[in-house]
């Protein structure tokens, strides 16, 4: 049996010794549990957010046995399991080890990987092959056992969006090749697509090399003539460097339908929006049934959302009836979505909005932030809203948003664009007058 380690276990040290970020990566897994208020919290890592329907399955069945029975969306496309109880030991391990879901107990909280969720979708290309061969690498790495909680790694299929997330280190297609971006920085180095996952591991391990002495947990934590280095000793290894900007915001997929690049009538898959990333056991199952029964995946996105793709129909359909008959299913599927409370359109007054766990989950927020975010929704906004139930503003978006941070002051809203914040007078005890700020600031 696999225990569970209590989240004041010390981290693995790494192969120079003791490190001054010994200790200190409280970030939870699988094997290492945080204590909130409303129970043991576990973290699984799901790289790429790619699901299989037994995986989900296995996912619902350790909520319901050991949790509240609820499943959370991570910005990082991965699942929280909350409300577990302190008692439960080695059990959610085991069955989810069982089901392929934790290959590696030394690595379990270093996969962490997003990727493009419509990558092979939407005419960009597939980052299938990356994804498997990177996290086989991580997997296969000593060194990379030793990488924080919040190290992470992004592939982005050429359309930009997980591009703009910020992370440590990006493998970005273009063309038949592949851009490599470490941290945030302007320039990325062109090398042959099938290099990218071993040069972003490589990548990693000369991060873990440059931080031993600083500390640092992530590449935007280096001091920076240490980070300058790591670029260029990276760059040098990779290949020639092209100077291409990161994207400022990043996109979510809108909710709906999404099409096939070849006439714009295919249906390729389905996209959800799941509000304040919460998805209740009925929820979750109809999902899972849904993308059993067309294309057998489910891809969480870093922006609390799933896609399922296609194809939708019978095989061996073809010609006109056999897309249009396709197309009535997705329909229907989507409709059967929507029921259950999912975002499915971009009417939906939900679209955009975002809060961390807040009170009575978490003992560090000042108030049940989810709660007010439900009573300030109103029509929809031109910007995205995130509520924070105190100033760490746990799993806040990036690019430009709207920043509803609970202080003791009243509710401070902010205009947020890149490393620009532009605030606005507080709020105070008035839900009308809060709900009613929040709405002027996203329009």
């Amino acid at each position: 049996m696999l225990a569970a380690m209590p989240d004041s276990a010390p981290s693995p040290l790494s192969s120079g010794g003791a490190s001054p970020r010994d200790g200190g990566d409280a970030c939870p897994g699988t094997l290492r549990l945080h204590r909130a208020d409303d129970g043991a919290l576990a973290r699984v890592r799901v790289p790429g957010g790619v699901l299989s329907p037994d995986r989900a399955d296995a996912l619902l069945a350790v909520a319901g046995r050991f949790g509240d029975g609820e499943l959370h969306l991570t910005s990082r496309g991965n699942v929280q399991l909350r409300g577990l109880d302190a008692e439960c030991g080695g059990g959610p391990a085991d069955l989810l080890g069982a089901a392929g879901l934790l290959p590696s107990a030394a690595h379990e909280r270093a996969r962490n990987i997003v990727a493009s969720p419509l990558a092979g979708l939407d005419g960009s290309p597939s980052v299938s092959g990356w994804l498997s061969e990177l996290d086989g690498l991580v997997c296969g790495s000593a060194a990379a056992a030793t990488l924080s909680g919040r190290f992470l790694f992004a592939l982005d299929s050429g359309r930009g969006d997980t591009d703009a997330l910020g992370a440590d280190v990006t493998l970005i297609a273009e063309g038949g090749d592949c851009l490599l971006r470490v941290g945030a920085a302007d320039e990325v180095f062109r090398l042959p697509a099938a290099d990218g996952p071993r040069a972003a591991l490589l990548a990693a391990e000369t991060f873990l090399r440059a931080a031993r002495d600083s500390g640092a947990w992530r590449v935007k934590d280096l001091p920076d003539d240490v980070r300058a280095t790591l670029v260029r000793t990276t760059g040098a290894a990779a290949g020639s460097a092209v100077h291409r900007p990161r994207p400022r915001t990043a996109k979510a997929p809108a909710p709906g339908l999404v099409t096939a690049p070849d006439n714009g009538t295919t249906v390729a898959a389905i996209s959800v929006g799941v509000p304040l990333g919460r998805l209740a056991p009925a929820q979750w199952r109809l999902l899972t049934e849904t993308a059993r029964r067309y294309g057998n995946e489910l891809r969480l996105t870093p922006w609390r959302g799933i896609v399922v793709p296609g194809p939708f129909g019978q095989t061996g359909q073809s010609g006109q009836t056999g897309r249009t008959r396709r197309s009535e299913h997705a329909a229907e599927a989507l409709d059967a979505l929507a029921a259950a409370g999912l975002i499915t359109g971009p009417d939906s007054p939900w679209t955009g909005v975002g809060a961390c766990i807040g009170h009575p989950g978490c003992a560090k927020s000042l108030s049940d932030v989810r709660a007010e975010a439900g009573a300030a929704v109103g029509p929809v906004g031109r910007l995205p809203v995130y509520w924070s139930g105190c100033e760490r503003r746990c799993g806040h978006p990036h690019g430009e948003w709207i920043d509803v941070v609970v202080t003791p002051d009243g509710h401070r809203i902010s205009h947020v664009r890149g490393e620009h914040r532009d605030p606005r007078p507080a709020v105070r005890d008035d839900p009308a007058a809060l709900a009613a700020a929040v709405a002027e600031a996203r329009s």
